[in-house]
């Protein structure tokens, strides 16, 4: 047999002979210890806790008119799309915010739900401690946003778990809304001023058109037709009427070219406007949810906290190691004393 061999034999039948000795003691520290875990992690000294979680994707982060309204279909298209990793950390981030404990707090009344008194010192500080302890927001494998909810009262712990959900479509939308009704106001504006300004021309257009001038252009040719033939004829008071008509046409054909083709520029501008202004109405005023719901929290059946027979084995288990550690000094303290007497010590 190799020397290797032969050490592992003769120290595994040290440990063995350790053991079968301190058999009686060991048993009963074993024994203690796992009736006294088994106590002492019960409901009666430990609070069960239950957990329930929600597992959902961010959607893709587009406007809403862009997603609905715009004639491009790949963009169209992001309405089902999930959204990529820039959307995720922006999920979690706001998930993390200050805004979703405050509601979920409030909601849930979870000040009162953890026995913190409102008069008390940090209560704020306390509260949101609590909420940090038991609530949590973590990336799956598959990249999605997990939130995992304990409370010691499974029917809360899914209610909360949902509501922070739900919860996230307001803060966002919120959020979003801030500046989406900043950019409205300011595009209304340009569109309110964009309609007045074409109403004036269309006014001014008006009165010229009722001084005569309707189409310069056709009347121009016409008349001017109609005035060579009366001059051919010598139909002197034609040809003084038709001088009337054309020294008003003469006299605001001008304006009403200008004010004409200026219009049409103006109208093609207010046009561009208002596909502006309805896209920005929407993103101000509508709302659509940020995220897809993979899996929803529900009541959870048993406690995950604490699992009682992992704390037994697991002090079990320690108690042994430490008391075959504290017997196998105890064993060894006279032969150290021995050698330190034979050294003189």
């Amino acid at each position: 047999m190799p020397v290797n061999d032969t050490t592992d034999f003769n120290d595994s039948f040290k440990v063995a002979v350790f053991i079968y000795k301190w058999r009686k003691t060991l048993l009963i520290l074993g024994v203690a210890a796992a009736v006294l875990s088994a106590i002492i992690s019960s409901p009666v000294f430990v609070t069960p806790l239950y957990k329930s979680t929600v597992i959902m994707y961010p959607a893709a982060s587009n406007s809403v008119s862009k997603l609905l309204l715009n004639d491009n279909t790949t963009i169209k298209q992001d309405v089902l799309g999930f959204g990529a990793d820039e959307q995720i950390q922006q999920m979690l981030q706001i998930l993390n915010s200050n805004r979703i404990k405050d509601k979920i707090i409030t909601r849930f009344k979870l000040g009162e739900h953890y026995g913190i008194e409102p008069v008390s010192k940090y209560y704020q500080t306390n509260v949101y401690n609590h909420f940090r302890s038991n609530i949590t927001f973590k990336l799956t494998e598959f990249q999605a946003v997990k939130i995992t909810v304990l409370d010691n009262d499974a029917q809360m712990a899914a209610d909360i778990a949902n509501g922070i959900a739900a919860e996230l479509d307001s803060v966002k939308n919120d959020i979003q809304k801030e500046r989406a009704i900043q950019g409205f106001k300011i595009v209304e504006a340009e569109y309110l001023s964009q309609q007045k300004q074409v109403k004036g021309m269309e006014d001014s257009l008006t009165l010229v058109m009722k001084l005569g001038v309707n189409d310069y252009e056709s009347q121009s040719e016409m008349l001017n037709r109609q005035f060579a033939k009366e001059i051919a004829v010598g139909n002197t008071r034609a040809i003084n009427a038709l001088t009337e008509k054309l020294k008003i046409l003469s006299q605001y054909g001008g304006p009403y070219i200008s004010l004409r083709d200026a219009l049409v520029l103006e109208k093609t501008q207010l046009s561009f406007i208002k596909a502006r202004y309805e896209e920005a109405k929407i993103d101000a005023y509508s709302i659509i949810p940020q995220k897809f719901i993979v899996e929803s929290a529900t009541k959870a059946e048993r406690k995950s906290f604490p699992i009682i027979w992992i704390i037994v084995v697991l002090s079990t288990l320690g108690t042994l190691l430490v008391a075959m550690l504290m017997i196998f000094m105890v064993e060894r303290i006279p032969e150290f004393l021995r050698k330190l007497k034979h050294a003189g010590i």
